[in-house]
């Protein structure tokens, strides 16, 4: 069966003309709110574009049914929180409740696992196929020199690398997860200590990439990590309450050529 990109289904990419209640959200207010939207498409950020200007329309509204309304553009969101403050019911977890997420949960309150690393940056472009095999070649080559002789790496760093850290020998010091690069943060993870074997891609250009201690990550106990349970569960609460909620103002004051979805409360919750 062929597959269709999602970009490419009509009902995702092109939507009706949108209504809520009596006022009308207009292509071009949807075209104003797209560039606070970034998607993979230029379809789906229309359509989240359009899904917040839903949810702020059905507040507002909703807003001026109580008398909360405030005059003004800018008093909206002082408009909406007052709402929200009023009518939003969102249950505290009970410190049993904290407890049962971590213990199901526990790796999500873990210290990470910390890599000591060095590195050298071969720049090259992603589209520069002739640069990239060239670093790749030289990063061959320095390599095997490196493995007769580990103590040329801070040299090295100096004379090639394209990165700051060639001023400490190509130090980057004890990174967790998330602080490289993603494709070299992924990569690094999976690294035995000491000189990897080969260069590394990355959108930059070639790594050569000397992991020099690893710490391991270790589960916290929950006394340390309890404000954070209670965040997690706080948040998620609030994100059920307010799915409810918009999806309640959608049935009273009524949505046209427009529908909201699961992440109806995404907009709010940013």
């Amino acid at each position: 069966m062929q597959k269709i990109a999602i970009e490419q289904i009509p009902g995702r990419a092109s939507l009706a003309p949108v209504r809520v209640g009596e006022i009308s959200i207009d292509e071009a207010a949807i075209a104003r709110e797209t560039q606070y939207h970034p998607a993979e498409s230029a379809g789906d950020a229309r359509y989240k574009a359009a899904r917040a200007l839903v949810v702020r329309e059905l507040l507002r509204q909703r807003a001026g049914q109580l008398g909360l309304a405030v005059e003004g553009e800018s008093n909206i969101e002082v408009s909406i929180a007052a709402l929200l403050e009023r009518e939003l019911e969102v249950p505290e977890p009970s410190e049993a409740d904290c407890r049962r997420f971590h213990a199901a949960h526990a790796e999500r309150f873990s210290e990470p696992t910390r890599l000591r690393v060095r590195h050298i940056l071969l720049a090259a472009a992603p589209d520069d196929a002739e640069a990239r095999d060239t670093g790749y070649r030289l990063g061959e080559t320095l390599i095997t020199q490196l493995s007769e002789c580990p103590e040329r790496f801070t040299e090295f760093a100096q004379r090639h690398s394209a990165c700051p850290s060639k001023d400490k020998g190509g130090e980057l010091g004890w990174l967790a997860p998330g602080q490289t690069v993603p494709e070299l943060d992924r990569a690094l993870q999976h690294l035995a200590t000491g000189l990897h074997a080969r260069p590394l891609a990355s959108r930059y250009g070639w790594h050569l990439v000397s992991l020099d201690a690893r710490e391991e990550g270790r589960a916290l106990p929950y006394d340390a990590v309890a404000e954070r349970v209670r965040h997690s569960l706080r948040e998620q609460a609030t994100r059920r309450a307010l799915r409810h909620y918009l999806l309640a103002l959608e049935d009273d004051i009524g949505i046209q050529g427009f529908r909201l979805d699961e992440q109806a409360d995404g907009s709010l919750m940013q």
